[in-house]
């Protein structure tokens, strides 16, 4: 296979059609969306340049995941937040605290999992679905805390939270005792 510096290379012609120059075959997004799914490491390059457009591709195929399957995984805030930083001066931090972001859920994502099975069996998990699901939500609200958090500590103007987002934080803590409570309690009557 056709490889630069360990990764398969993929050239985009102008015509916008895609050429997978370690099968000798054309490709589409979709087909580079699997390639992504398998942990297979690309790089995308303009044909006639040479230049490397594996960002704008990967941006491509992620707008287009979106549109197409209804089920967004980007959501309105998120977005609006994320665009706020583009000629921001945190604009250069962003990058990397969602990578790390990423990388930390991808690593809870299968800690959750082993739980969920531990807790619930390999068996469907019906209406015991509502149970993982707010773990994730409760996980998802814990990484935008910790980066609402991490841009103040960069940005000195930013206003601290007010004392309504502090007990509603504390509220939010308390209905995860119970929650973990309740967790608990079906475990030891499994």
């Amino acid at each position: 296979m056709a490889k630069h510096e360990g990764q398969i290379v993929i050239k985009k012609y102008a015509n916008r059609r895609l050429y997978n120059t370690g099968t000798s075959t054309y490709v589409t997004l979709e087909d580079l969306a699997e390639m992504v799914k398998k942990g297979e490491d690309f790089i995308v390059q303009d044909a006639k340049s040479g230049d490397d457009i594996t960002h704008s591709v990967l941006t491509q195929i992620i707008f287009e995941q979106e549109s197409k399957t209804g089920n967004t995984l980007l959501p309105i805030s998120f977005l609006r937040q994320l665009i706020t930083y583009y000629g921001d001066q945190m604009q250069m931090v962003v990058p990397s605290f969602l990578e790390h972001s990423m990388r930390a859920f991808t690593e809870q994502q299968s800690q959750m999992r082993e739980q969920v099975n531990r807790a619930f069996g390999e068996t469907p998990l019906g209406k015991n679905l509502q149970l993982p699901m707010q773990m994730v939500e409760d996980q998802v609200r814990r990484n935008t805390e910790l980066f609402q958090q991490a841009m103040q500590m960069f940005s000195p103007f930013m206003t601290p939270p007010a004392k309504e987002s502090r007990k509603a934080e504390a509220k939010d803590i308390d209905e995860l005792k119970e929650q973990l409570r309740a967790l608990q309690n079906k475990l030891d009557n499994l």
